[in-house]
């Protein structure tokens, strides 16, 4: 067998091997792509039938719908194919074409009699293929695939015929394919042949000169130098003697490179800042998020008068102390202005020290711990976390504490007063029992109302309301809504008003009860700002909202406006635009337009508010017809 450990004997059998495997992989596209062939008419016209039962039903919906068929054509100009439509006495409705697609345009009268379809009309499907030589004769799509479906109306009689034609390949373009295949895989198999035969017969001196290459790095003191085995023959097991020279060194620098590969790993993998300083405050070593941190910084203007820059600083420390002005090391950078005063500390105390800065509009959590070289301090690292967003929702939950416990301290000190009045009997009259009772009741709801809003609008900014969508008709809903007002309406003077257009306003997904919820926090607003003798208005029309068919209601009161400078902030929970007014039983919690905004966003729409001092207020939602499934 010394052929197979021959040189020349595995450039042989390699050069065999490879045209082998051309033709293997020649022959098995061209089986492939002609079984393939044959057997895409059947399965497109199958394809096709259901293609043109699924249109055909459609249009049945959408008969005299232009849109429907620009939009039904331009999907199958994507397959090379398009609709048509007949009648029962052979009259061809006029389509819109699309115009990106390059398909012939052809009559139902090219492709069928009426004596052929006849069974279409009586309710059956046909198709056949259709040659058409005299369009286009060298371009593809001579041949065609025709399908003709019953078109029904909506009360299920046969009105016509739906047809789709496709093109399909023809018989020359087939064989052109064949022959670029063949002569593709020819080349590619011409040149893979070449490469490797160029490829082997490089093996038999590359060695050789690698060899040579070696031994003059080891006479230079290179003992690390190593030849790669490739082969198991001569030239292979001079290579193995070569390397055994070197084989303890090796060990010993791979060992090395290991470590510190694995510091170079742990440091990148880190998601927080790590920034090694020398004793001089050059930062020596980053990872790639310190490397950001130093590049942001640095482009930073730390002026003298600038009050970050004094609170990151010594009084008696200079910038140029530091060389933030200029240094001379050009492989280093200096340390940013912020770490300054912390650097100092743990150089001077050579302890480990912390902090947190605000750098612009981020805060940022440092940790440092000097480096140190035979008892001396050579250096710091620092290590940087973001804790911006920590922060941010620490005071957003320090703020709702303060927020819930000042709403919860007028009622809980009403009920605590009235409850003792009660108690120490002094109330002299039933009457004045009764009164103070019905004081602490509406205090009671008032919290009620309150929790109740607080876990509702908790569960929507956590994302997890849950919404029953269906499809709604917004017509009896505001019907209902005005209904619900009119006795309020009624007792408080105030006339309210609805209008609707004469088509029906219908959301095909939609939570009835969260938009009733809408409605009736957006009503309770309007009366609780509105006067006897002023009007409340709920409007409801069609719109357009981003570019597409919307339900727009509008809430408008006569009241008393609100400012221009509190109109930002109105859907922030707990915001009051009236900072003066008193909280009584029909007071709100503060939480009603937050929850709106949440739910309108939930819906995929928006709410807007306009609103003038001394001239009422106009709430406008927009509501998706059909909107986006998440």
């Amino acid at each position: 067998m010394f052929i197979f450990r021959s040189v020349v004997g595995k450039l042989w059998l390699t050069i065999i091997g490879l045209v082998g495997v051309v033709l293997l992989i020649l022959g098995f596209f061209l089986v492939n792509y002609m079984q393939n062939y044959f057997s895409q008419a059947n399965d497109q016209s199958h394809i096709l039938e259901k293609l043109a039962l699924k249109f055909s039903e459609e249009a049945s919906n959408h008969m005299f719908n232009e849109e429907f068929y620009q939009l039904s054509n331009e999907l199958l100009g994507f397959q090379d194919a398009r609709m048509l439509i007949i009648s029962t006495d052979m009259k061809e409705m006029e389509l819109p074409i699309s115009k990106s697609s390059e398909l012939i345009s052809f009559h139902a009268s090219n492709f069928y009699t009426a004596a052929e379809l006849a069974p279409v009309f009586a309710g059956q499907t046909i198709s056949k293929p259709v040659n058409m030589p005299g369009k286009e004769k060298f371009k593809l799509g001579s041949d065609y695939l025709v399908v003709a479906v019953p078109l029904r109306n909506l009360q299920g009689n046969i009105v016509g015929a739906t047809m789709i034609y496709q093109s399909l390949q023809s018989l020359e373009a087939t064989q052109k394919y064949m022959l670029k295949l063949f002569i593709y895989v020819s080349i590619v198999g011409f040149l893979m042949t070449t490469f490797f035969a160029f490829f082997l017969f490089s093996r038999i001196t590359r060695p050789l000169q690698r060899l040579k290459k070696a031994a003059d790095l080891i006479t230079m003191g290179e003992y690390g130098t190593r030849v790669p085995i490739q082969s198991k023959d001569e030239i292979g097991e001079l290579a193995k003697t070569f390397n055994h020279m070197g084989q303890k060194m090796q060990e010993s620098i791979r060992a090395l490179s290991q470590e510190k590969e694995h510091l170079s790993s742990i440091l990148r993998s880190m998601t927080d800042a790590v920034i090694t300083l020398d004793a001089n405050g050059f930062v020596m070593l980053t990872n790639p998020q310190g490397e950001k941190i130093v590049q942001e910084w640095s482009e930073i203007e730390w002026s003298e008068d600038d009050e970050e820059t004094r609170r990151f600083r010594k009084p008696d420390t200079a910038l140029g102390d530091w060389g933030l002005t200029s240094f001379s090391n050009p492989y280093s950078s200096p340390i940013p202005v912020p770490l300054i005063p912390l650097f100092e500390a743990v150089v001077d105390e050579s302890s480990e020290a912390a902090t947190k800065l605000h750098v612009q509009n981020g805060v940022w959590s440092v940790a440092m711990t000097p480096l140190y070289t035979s008892d001396q301090v050579r250096g710091a690292v620092a290590v940087l976390r973001n804790v911006t967003e920590e922060e941010r929702l620490d005071k957003l939950r320090k703020d709702f504490v303060a927020n819930v416990s000042h709403e919860l301290r007028t009622p809980i000190s009403m009920l605590q007063g009235y409850s003792e009045a009660l108690l120490d009997d002094i109330p002299s009259t039933p009457e004045e029992s009764k009164e103070l009772v019905q004081v602490i009741h509406d205090e009671s709801l008032r919290m009620g109302r309150l929790v109740r809003d607080l876990l509702d609008l908790a569960r929507m900014e956590a994302g997890h309301l849950e919404l029953v969508f269906r499809e709604v008709e917004v017509d009896p809903l505001i019907k209902r809504m005005h209904r619900k007002f009119s006795v309020l309406a009624k007792e408080r003077g105030i006339a309210l008003s609805a209008s609707l257009p004469d088509e029906p306003l219908i959301l095909l997904r939609g939570d009835e009860d969260r938009l009733e919820q809408v409605m009736t926090n957006l009503l309770d607003n309007a009366f609780r700002h509105t006067a006897a003798g002023a009007s409340i208005a709920v409007k409801a029309e069609s719109a357009v909202f981003k570019d597409k068919p919307a339900i727009r209601i509008e809430v408008s009161d006569q009241g008393q406006g609100i400012p221009a400078e509190d109109l930002p902030f109105i859907f922030e929970r707990f915001y009051k635009a009236d900072k003066a007014r008193t909280r009584g039983s029909s007071g709100g919690t503060g939480l009603g337009l937050a929850i709106v905004k949440n739910i309108i966003e939930a819906h995929y729409g928006s709410v807007k508010v306009q609103s003038q001092l001394g001239q009422g207020t106009t709430f406008t939602i927009f509501l998706p017809c059909e909107p986006k499934i998440a």
